[in-house]
């Protein structure tokens, strides 16, 4: 029976009355009612009752569910549904289809944020995306997209990693719906079906890719990895053959290099790799991620096949490979075997098979130990024991090749394991099959990343028509891409302050959790975070163009006496540095190149490599410092370093740049932004160099406002979202007097009348710039202008007048919201604020130390909270049940108008009333605005309406366990491929020596090897060999359990797993026969 429009959807649209929609479906007798943000289920008599006042508007395949987006303080809701899709192909009762073509109908009037939903549809509808049906009776051999063969054996759930639509499931879960029964899972990827002959049966030959939507996003906006270990673009590949009840399947993933890097997509042909962070700062995600693949798939093979040359367009490729080698010899996961394989250098050596089978004598020594996953019905011969990880710098082309090669050479031991050898035609044939069917998933995969099919080497007017449209893709089209992917993965959890504060303080497994809870979780915060203070050092030096480190002039001074003793030259030194050196420095620089029209169009990083490197030195003088990250606009930089031991508790590290020179079109001038989370508070620091001359007071307003305004991160974060911002920077502010008087007093060290002058103190007065900001006391000279190597003021012919230009200020987001109640560490406590005497610039240096107050967050108290605060905050479905105390055998409903508005009134004191319907004639079910009010009824047990008494009762009473399967559905619940979950290792060994050496291999494989040999000498149409006997399932039903979380993720309640994986063998695969039926009824799994 072929797959039909079994969805139906029906409006009643009558303002001022609520929205309203029923979905309807044709193999249900229940429909499901959405009105007024609520959802309930629908009897078929309700149902009939109810549609004469609707009409239809849609028809639909599936439901994918509901989209939440916030717009301000509210929430907009949308119901997904599939209108379109094609059939892929099928394994046993099971069709595959991609989605074609997608519906976003609003559930409130006014449709509002349609650019957004839209670029979200046209993801939908990108051909990217695959669901799974089952034209039989029952879904217990259900072919399900997100899970490898050998996890299905396991009665393994979805894997969260590859259900793209899990958010979309949330709201229904909300209200008790059972989501199996009405809505499809999706998973992005790309799913290639086949049906192959094998003499008078027939044999299904799958490739399915399986893109993480962990670290989901576009070629230049994702890279790398983040602080939880994901990597952008990664994909687990299956390659299966089904025959009969019989199955072998491989799996391969692919993954961008572990650590912080990106890779601007500006220049054509060209793109320079960049560390965006510090060495160290990646050691803990690179860490994490091996940590998840060892868990995840047991031993691991990198194969890296990154340039290694270090001249010419390869460096930053060279650059990236061997940091990748350098932190893998050095971490705990110095076991992973390396293939260290420079693809285009070996290809350009000889010829692409000449490459290939040098690589293939390295890595066929790995295949007996990784193995192959083999079973026949319940019986499991065969299982896979590792997994092989190929990177090159997209894990796109050189990628593609090189797992295509892989794949096929595994084709042999799968056809071999299913004895499908006995004639050479049988493995021609699937050789063939399966190269297309590489050539095709290598296109999808790289369509996803990069926009674009792959660049296979075979023609070069193709290859270049696609390099061309990649560049117009990354630079054009990606960031209303990336925004979509945003929205879908996370929708309510963006672009509001309540999202921006929870995603700092509380697990990311609980962030979709209802409003009111997230605020309440807020409110309590202090019941499981702990204050503890850090001090924090800024500095900001307009270097009037180059490297004055290296100065021959006043070789006695140096940086240290500006970054580190600069407090001891005051005439009264409150800080002690020795016992309690800083933990961060934020030190920006301006003009550190020479501001001239080459360096405006694209400036030299030279400068600034060499500060950071002089900046390393010095500071490593007082304690143990690693730069975290730096950004450079023209001649703005910012560097921040961190101490070692804090790397660990730092994350969600982002950049930002906006420019204002020229009316916004040059960065001549304008402001690099740099923000982090440390522990649980949120700091952004900026550096800015704002309009000159003495009386561009209007434009320094203008060139500030602009920079608050435009300075975004990702997530919708804003500039004054963060608990603490820290500006730094020559902000060009001038003394309103004459400057021969400045001269005067300066000389005279009247700072307090040169003060009362001063611009930047007037304008902020106003509260047009700097609004909320502290700085500290001045008590030191102007800064600018000087002559060079003097300490005289401007002699030259423009002869400028001394001024504070080069300032430090601070914000603290606690003191703006609360300042009654804010402790003076909370609002930022300054130890020291004071100008330095280095003499190389026309400025002098100046300096800020400050402590502030951050939230130590107790990961296991914060979830005991969360669950207190979810059962005093009541069901989130709001509603409860309204009955009669005594049977009635009259037939007619009790509820007449008098009695339901006796009720209402009744219920009307303890909260608003949202939905009333009926159940059947003697139950009534209402729902509230929140839940507490539901509490409340529920608790008060009885009422009298009429003279009649009425009890009240919870329509879902055990809604803890509801909440527990939101928080399930967002969590982490791999099931090991192989062997027990492995232990918790260090992350890092201590203290690490820098070393190269070769790759280390895997234990050698049992003398029985699972997989037969890997001889070549074997001719594939001999007879394969005997099947060998069945081996125990590996950790058959064991509860999947976490990976050492993250410092932002709390492990999730343990999942219920009393229900035993199911025993029955796969379904025959038969040949294709009619149209299968509409959707059935699908149980929900066991969560």
């Amino acid at each position: 029976m072929a797959m039909s429009k079994g969805f139906k959807v029906l409006e009643k649209s009558s303002p001022p009355n609520p929205y309203s929609i029923i979905l309807q479906h044709r193999n249900k007798d229940t429909a499901l009612l959405f009105e007024s943000q609520a959802v309930v289920s629908l009897s078929s008599q309700e149902t009939e009752t109810l549609r004469k006042q609707y009409h239809k508007i849609a028809d639909a395949y599936g439901c994918l569910g509901v989209l939440q987006l916030n717009s301000g303080e509210s929430c907009l809701l949308y119901l997904v549904l599939v209108t379109g899709c094609c059939s892929v192909g099928k394994v046993g009762d099971v069709e595959v289809f991609k989605i074609t073509q997608t519906q976003f109908l609003p559930l409130f009037y006014q449709s509002q944020h349609e650019d957004k939903v839209s670029e979200v549809r046209k993801l939908l509808n990108s051909g990217t995306f695959y669901f799974s049906w089952n034209s039989g009776k029952t879904n217990e051999n259900l072919f399900d997209l997100t899970l490898c063969a050998q996890r299905k054996s396991k009665g393994a759930n979805p894997d969260n990693r590859f259900f793209w639509n899990r958010t979309l499931f949330i709201h229904l879960i909300r209200y008790g719906i059972d989501c199996d029964d009405w809505l499809t899972r999706a998973m992005c990827g790309s799913v290639e079906i086949r049906t192959i002959y094998v003499g008078h049966r027939q044999a299904r030959a799958v490739l399915v890719s399986r893109l993480s939507c962990e670290r989901a996003g576009t070629r230049f906006n994702v890279r790398g990895c983040n602080d939880d270990g994901n990597v952008a673009n990664f994909v687990e590949t299956e390659q299966a053959i089904y025959i009969d009840d019989s199955v072998a399947s491989y799996i391969q993933t692919r993954g961008s290099v572990p650590l912080f890097w990106e890779q601007p997509g500006i220049q054509v042909g060209s793109h320079k790799v960049k560390m965006s962070r510090g060495y160290d700062a990646s050691n803990s995600a690179c860490d994490r991620h091996f940590s998840q693949l060892k868990r995840n798939y047991g031993s691991v093979v990198v194969v890296n096949l990154l340039g290694s040359s270090l001249i010419g367009g390869s460096e930053g490729e060279a650059t990236l490979s061997n940091a990748f080698q350098r932190h893998l010899n050095e971490s705990a996961h110095n076991d992973v075997a390396q293939v260290i394989f420079d693809y285009h250098q070996e290809v350009r050596a000889s010829s692409i098979d000449s490459a290939l089978l040098k690589f293939k004598k390295i890595i066929e020594n790995y295949y007996d130990h990784i193995s192959i996953f083999s079973a026949k019905g319940v019986d499991i011969y065969n299982v896979q024991k590792g997994v092989i990880r190929t990177n090159c710098l997209d894990c796109l082309d050189r990628t593609n090749a090189i797992q295509t090669f892989i794949g096929l050479e595994m084709l042999a031991i799968q056809l071999m394991l299913l004895q499908c050898v006995d004639k050479k035609q049988n493995v021609n044939r699937f050789e063939e099959v399966f190269k297309q069917m590489w050539v095709n998933n290598g296109n999808e995969v790289s369509k996803i990343y990069a926009g674009t099919g792959a660049i296979q080497g075979g023609s070069k007017l193709m290859d270049g028509a696609r390099s061309a449209a990649r560049t117009i893709q990354n630079n054009l089209l990606d960031n209303s891409k990336q925004e979509a992917i945003d929205i879908l993965l996370l929708g309510s959890t963006l672009n509001s302050e309540l999202a921006d504060r929870t995603r700092i303080l509380l697990p990311s497994n609980i962030l979709h959790t209802s409003t009111p809870v997230l605020r309440e979780m807020c409110r309590r915060a202090n019941e499981f975070t702990q204050p503890s203070s850090i001090r924090i050092t800024i500095g900001t030096y307009n270097v009037n163009g180059g490297k004055h480190f290296r100065s021959l002039a006043y070789k006695d001074v140096s940086l240290a006496d500006w970054l580190l003793d600069c407090p001891n030259s005051a005439l009264v030194n409150t800080v002690n540095l020795k016992d309690h050196p800083s933990d961060i420095f934020a030190i920006g620089f301006q003009e550190i190149v020479d501001l001239n029209a080459s360096n405006i169009m694209a400036a030299s990083s030279d400068n600034a490599k060499a500060w950071s490197e002089e900046l390393d030195k010095v500071l490593a003088r007082d304690a143990s410092y690693t730069l975290l990250s730096s950004h450079q606009l023209v001649g703005v930089c910012l560097f921040i370093f961190a101490r070692k031991d804090l790397i660990p508790h730092i994350r969600d590290v982002a950049l930002d740049s906006v420019k204002t020179g020229l009316g916004g079109a040059t960065g001549n001038k304008g402001a690099v932004a740099i923000r982090l989370v440390i522990y649980g508070t949120s700091l952004c620091f900026v550096c800015a160099h704002f309009a000159a001359g003495q009386s561009q007071v209007t434009e320094r307003n203008a060139d500030y406002t602009e920079i608050t305004r435009k300075i975004a991160f990702p997530m919708g974060r804003s500039l004054y979202s963060h608990d603490y911002v820290f500006w730094c920077g020559d902000f060009n502010y001038r003394i309103d007097l004459d400057k021969d008087e400045t001269r005067l007093l300066a000389s005279q060290n009247n700072i307090q009348r040169l003060l009362e002058q001063d611009q930047l103190l007037r304008q902020k007065s106003q509260d047009l710039v700097f609004k909320n900001c502290f700085e500290g006391e001045i008590t030191f000279l102007p800064t600018y202008k000087y002559d060079l190597f003097s300490d005289d003021y401007d002699t030259s012919e423009k002869c400028r007048a001394p001024a504070w230009t080069d300032r430090v200020l601070w914000r603290s987001r606690k003191y703006t919201i609360d300042p009654e109640t804010t402790s003076e560490l909370a609002a930022g406590k300054l130890l020291h604020y004071g100008r330095a005497e280095l003499k190389q610039s026309d400025h002098r240096p100046v300096i800020a130390i400050l402590e502030i107050e951050v939230l130590q967050v107790s990961y296991t108290k914060c979830m005991e909270v969360f669950y207190d605060v979810v059962k005093d905050l009541g069901p989130p479905d709001a509603s409860i049940v309204v009955q009669p105390v005594e049977e009635y055998d009259n037939e007619e409903s009790i509820f007449d108008d008098n009695v339901m508005a006796a009720v209402l009134q009744e219920l009307a004191v303890i909260g608003e009333v949202t939905l009333v319907r009926f159940i059947d004639d003697l139950t009534l079910s209402i729902t509230f605005r929140d839940g507490q009010h539901a509490l409340a009824a529920a608790q008060k047990g009885k009422i009298l309406a009429c003279g009649i008494p009425l009890s009240i009762s919870l329509k879902s009473p055990n809604w803890i366990e509801i909440v527990k399967s939101e928080v399930n559905l967002c969590s982490n619940n791999t099931i090991p491929l192989f062997g027990e979950i492995p232990s918790e290792r260090p992350l890092r060994s201590a203290p690490p020596t820098p070393r190269r050496q070769q790759p280390s291999r895997p234990p050698a494989p049992s003398p029985t090897p699972l997989v037969p040999s890997r001889n070549p000498a074997v001719n594939p149409a001999r007879p394969p060999p005997p099947r060998p006997a069945p081996i125990q399932n590996d950790t058959a039903g064991t509860p999947p359990a976490d990976i050492l979380p993250p410092p932002q993720c709390a492990p999730p309640p343990p999942p219920d797993r009393s229900t035993p994986p199911p025993t029955s063998q796969p379904p025959p695969v038969p040949a294709r026969q009619g149209a299968p039926p509409p959707l059935p009824a699908r149980p929900r799994p066991v969560v």
